[in-house]
């Protein structure tokens, strides 16, 4: 090779490498998105992709794993503030449909907050969307895909234990216990979709949502067992409290206390725990 050959080899060594330099040293030096999650399942995939670092404020359903509840708390998912969660300075804010108002949510984008925002309709492909989003927003999306198709395997696994029982279906009531009025759920909630999930019936069917309990529905629903969180029982004062509700009186489950309570994160979150949830209530409630 001759020297011109050389030299002009050089510079055009020289120029690729002045080219890529920039690119590799904002590889190497950019930070990790800050994020706000809103949903404790969207915060316990957060944990699960290995990102917690990242994290820079919660809300207040973001109560698993335990270390997530000594996250800055910017309020409950329903009632968030732009300014609470603009002053934590994110890069993302990572949530439900259900997070709002809608106002905030314009508020933070004008802000170039990046939002997104999950649709929760009580199916395995939430949790599947759930778990894209995080990974998204975190720049983990392969830790993603590796906890996806780890997650859809266990899910399937699942789905065939259920198909293949073949026994009687339990008829369940599921009360929503939090305050002083106790609700039961009807169709189109996350509980009458783990109900289904699990094998089970609920027996609330012909509305969409949630209720009032009354003594009326708790005897023509009369079902075997009643299905309610431990933040629920915790709050009405205890179980023996619990069971002194005179609508529960009327029906089967009372005569034989048949209750189940899960943490309400768990039972009704559906995050990347669903599949041993479903595992656990379909051993419990409907082989039992």
């Amino acid at each position: 090779m001759t020297p011109p050959q050389l030299r002009r080899r050089t510079v055009l060594n020289w120029a690729a490498s002045a080219t890529l330099a920039p690119a590799v040293l904002h590889a190497q030096t950019a930070k990790p998105p800050r994020l706000v999650t809103v949903g404790g399942a969207i915060t316990e995939i957060v944990y699960a992709l290995g990102a917690e670092a990242q994290l820079v404020g919660t809300d207040t359903t973001s109560l698993y794993p335990l270390a997530a509840q000594n996250t800055p708390k910017v309020g409950y998912m329903r009632t968030l503030s732009a300014e609470g969660l603009l002053a934590l300075k994110p890069d993302a804010v990572i949530g439900t449909t259900e997070a709002g108002p809608p106002v905030v949510m314009d508020q933070l984008r004008s802000a170039g907050v990046k939002v997104d925002l999950i649709e929760s309709d009580h199916s395995w492909a939430e949790v599947q969307r759930k778990l894209q989003a995080v990974g998204r927003g975190a720049g983990r999306e392969a830790q993603a895909r590796t906890l996806q198709a780890r997650l859809d395997a266990d899910w399937a696994g699942v789905q065939q234990q259920v198909a293949q029982y073949k026994g009687r279906k339990p008829r369940v009531l599921f009360i929503l216990s939090h305050t002083a009025n106790l609700q039961v759920a009807g169709e189109k909630t996350a509980a009458d979709a783990m109900l289904r999930f699990i094998g089970a019936q609920n027996v609330m069917q012909g509305y969409s949502g949630y209720r009032a309990m009354t003594a009326e529905a708790m005897a023509a629903a009369a079902p075997d067992l009643i299905l309610t969180s431990t933040q629920g029982v915790e709050a009405q004062g205890g179980l023996d409290k619990f069971w002194q509700r005179p609508e529960l009186a009327l029906t089967p489950a009372f005569k034989t206390r048949a209750l189940v309570q899960m943490d309400a994160l768990e039972l009704l979150g559906f995050g990347p725990r669903m599949p041993a949830t479903v595992r656990a209530l379909h051993q419990q409630i409907v082989r039992t």
